[in-house]
């Protein structure tokens, strides 16, 4: 059974970000909860490949999370049971994402416009899998409509078993701060863990958040992005004290050249070769800095793997020792 047990720390859900390559590194580095990228269930039920990618990971990610997101009822039922059938071991509800050619869909979190649609999307997907089912929204559509507490105890009721808060509002997008504070109130209308989101990138932010929050955990979104040891010492660092300490650069080019072979044979050569290249650049930025950044560029424009691993290689060769410490 799935633990939801304090302190929990969770990768974000994000598009083009958490596929199970890069998962699979932040569990290696001890990250005990991630989420997929947003699984779109229509889509996912019409047996749409990159969705079904997506929704992918059954004995290789433990446990599986699957973010679905969707408009209609009928679609997030079926979703949530392929999902299952696929080998999930929780369900999580898109009320959340901003975007635009997602909120346009009045999906993500301009369901928070509608709380009576959102309800019927989350009542279907309940009774849809013998899963546990959570939710991820913000904290409302603008700040003259903060309607996260209301939603959430609907969602407690319908049997929703966890829930996670962005401290924006859908029209902030990401500008301005999280408001950890405000994320409060959440966590008084409800009995279920409430769990913070935003702005966090290191355990002093952590600890802030729930100190402001009261929330039961936290989730870390881009900034684990270069960095997918960032979850797992960040979730130690609250259990045990301290700050989060990097890996060694030896590690850390272990664990790129890891990504990348992951990466390649995950989707295909031709596209893993595209799709790793942020991973790559992040990773070069957050370990080596500015300093690195035009090496960064040459390998990322190559298109022979072989040469882009010599290429990493010898970038980290050439650094030194300290240069992991690159500010976040």
């Amino acid at each position: 059974m799935t633990s939801f047990a304090a302190p929990l720390v969770s990768l974000a859900p994000m598009a083009g970000v958490t596929d199970i390559p890069f998962r699979r590194q932040v569990k290696a580095f001890g990250g005990r909860y991630c989420v997929s990228e947003m699984v779109a269930s229509e889509q996912l039920a019409r047996d749409r490949i990159d969705m079904v990618r997506r929704a992918a990971g059954a004995d290789v990610i433990k446990p599986l999370v699957v973010q679905l997101a969707g408009r209609e009822a009928h679609w997030m039922a079926e979703g949530a049971r392929l999902a299952e059938a696929a080998g999930a071991d929780v369900i999580d509800i898109n009320m959340g994402c901003p975007s635009k050619s997602v909120t346009s869909g009045l999906c993500g979190s301009a369901l928070m416009r509608d709380p009576d649609q959102a309800l019927r999307l989350i009542e279907a997907t309940v009774a849809a899998t013998t899963l546990p089912v959570t939710l991820k929204m913000r904290l409302g559509w603008d700040h003259t409509y903060l309607n996260a507490p209301d939603i959430a105890e609907r969602a407690e009721a319908a049997g929703v078993r966890m829930l996670t808060i962005h401290g924006r509002t859908r029209n902030q997008f990401f500008t301005g701060s999280a408001d950890w504070a405000a994320i409060a109130p959440v966590v008084d209308a409800v009995k279920i863990p409430v769990i913070a989101n935003g702005d966090i990138a290191t355990a002093a932010d952590a600890r802030r958040a729930l100190q402001l929050s009261g929330a039961a955990g936290v989730m870390i979104g881009r900034a684990a992005q270069g960095r997918p040891w960032l979850p797992g010492a960040i979730e130690h660092a609250l259990e045990h004290g301290g700050e989060v300490a990097p890996p060694s650069q030896a590690r850390l080019l272990q664990s790129l050249l890891a990504l990348y072979d992951d990466t390649l044979a995950f989707y295909d050569e031709g596209l893993g070769i595209r799709v790793a290249r942020k991973h790559i650049a992040w990773t070069i930025d957050a370990v080596l800095g500015p300093a690195a950044r035009e090496h960064r560029k040459a390998i990322c424009t190559l298109t022979d793997p072989q040469r882009v691993r010599d290429g990493i290689q010898a970038l980290f060769a050439e650094a030194p020792v300290d240069a992991r410490w690159a500010p976040a």
